[in-house]
């Protein structure tokens, strides 16, 4: 899904950090570094997601989200912000906010999180089958299918094959993939990844005639339909 995505933080180096991440997965992200632009942006509407910091020049993001709500602005919002107290996330969540990342953060946690709120909000109804060319993935039914014909896969080669389908046609990286099928924050240095990415192959490109599966050469994988 293709979502637009609101960011509202002032600080430039993360700004441009999170705006290349969404930018790289196929989403429209828009960046400002002022709360009352920011607040005036999110009340236009059109946007699936809000990320906001909570210090802001003129408006900090507590009031911004409690103005939003105030509006009944239904947008789902997020913190990425530096304050990490207790007490903080919760007054965060009770002005109205949605979820809550402390900095320092991992994008790929973050786009996780915001691909879950985009999920939740009204409108939007999670697939229950993915598909890429004649590659099936049914969620709730745990069963995968090529041309027809049933593949058994491990339940670690199903989560894997999962989130390479839910980011099809996008260059997926092996600590992406680390952190969203092993929930790995660091690198355990193994061969873990190409064991499976190579296994999993086996399974769904091998027996067919056209592969989906392809490695990116020093970048990391990339599930896509024939051209």
């Amino acid at each position: 899904m293709r979502m637009r995505i609101l960011l509202i933080e002032d600080d430039a180096e993360t700004a441009a950090y999170v705006t290349r991440g969404f930018s790289e997965q196929g989403h429209v992200c828009d960046a400002l570094d002022d709360g009352r632009q920011g607040l005036t942006q999110a009340l236009a509407g059109g946007y699936d997601v809000i990320v906001v910091d909570r210090m802001l020049p003129r408006l900090d993001g507590l009031s911004l989200v409690r103005a939003l709500r105030s509006a009944q602005v239904a947008t789902p919002v997020i913190y990425l912000t530096a304050i990490g107290e207790v007490d903080e996330r919760v007054a965060g969540l009770e002005a109205g906010g949605d979820d809550y990342l402390v900095k320092p953060f991992a994008f790929s946690e973050l786009a996780a999180r915001v691909q879950a709120l985009a999920r939740r909000a009204p409108g939007i109804v999670e697939e229950a089958v993915l598909r890429v060319a004649d590659l099936e993935l049914d969620r709730l039914r745990h069963r995968v299918t090529r041309a027809g014909q049933p593949i058994d896969l491990q339940a670690r080669e199903f989560r894997l094959l999962e989130y390479l389908m839910r980011n099809a046609g996008r260059i997926v990286t092996r600590t992406m993939l680390l952190e969203q099928v092993w929930e790995l924050r660091f690198d355990p240095k193994t061969s873990v990844v190409e064991t499976h990415i190579s296994r999993l192959r086996g399974k769904i490109d091998k027996p067919f005639a056209t592969p989906l599966l392809h490695t990116e050469r020093n970048l990391g994988y990339t599930l896509r339909a024939p051209d």
